[in-house]
């Protein structure tokens, strides 16, 4: 990175358009204390602004995606507009974002978990889903990877609440309150 780089990553910060989400490289020890600083996503801190910006190509598409959203019509393939939801969901809660992630073994592929959480002195790592629930590989391969770290395991999804095993599956809109339970 670059001086102007880092300086233009300090303004967009400090303008509160955006919310750093940093990597963290050891989750079984503090998230704060092992977040990587050259690792990171930035999500917009309005997914209203984002929902318009990513689907303003037509002159009344608003109007039709508006509709959509509303009455749960989107095309699957929209994780990315969830997995900002939800930051900006953690983010107003007061929370710093963080994720993990790490290769798969004689693979070029990585695993990831969306979002981890600090509950109780653990780890919640958090899955985001827009459509199918399963598989779950990463939220998988972290739980065995780090299991006498983690509090619970949450899949948040465009679906009803239910429990799969020891994973709970709750709707994005609970989000919010399971924050602070």
């Amino acid at each position: 990175k670059s001086a102007k780089d880092l300086e233009r990553l300090a303004d967009l910060l400090d303008s509160r358009t955006v919310y750093i989400c940093n990597n963290v490289t050891d989750p079984g020890i503090s998230l704060s204390q092992t977040k990587s600083e050259d690792e990171f996503k930035l999500y917009l801190a309005d997914t209203g602004l984002f929902t318009t910006l990513l689907f303003n190509d037509e002159d009344k598409a608003n109007e039709d995606i508006y509709r959509k959203l509303l009455s749960n019509k989107l095309p699957d393939n929209l994780g990315y507009l969830y997995e900002n939801a939800a930051a900006q969901i953690i983010a107003s809660s007061g929370r710093r974002l963080y994720y993990h992630t790490w290769k798969i073994s004689e693979s070029t592929h990585s695993y990831e978990i969306d979002f981890m959480l600090l509950q109780k002195g653990k780890i919640v790592p958090v899955e985001i889903k827009s459509s199918k629930i399963t598989p779950h590989k990463s939220l998988d391969a972290f739980c065995k990877r780090y299991s006498r770290h983690i509090e619970r395991k949450w899949i948040i999804a465009n679906t009803d609440i239910r429990k799969e095993q020891d994973i709970q599956i709750w709707p994005l809109y609970c989000l919010p309150v399971l924050i602070d339970c």
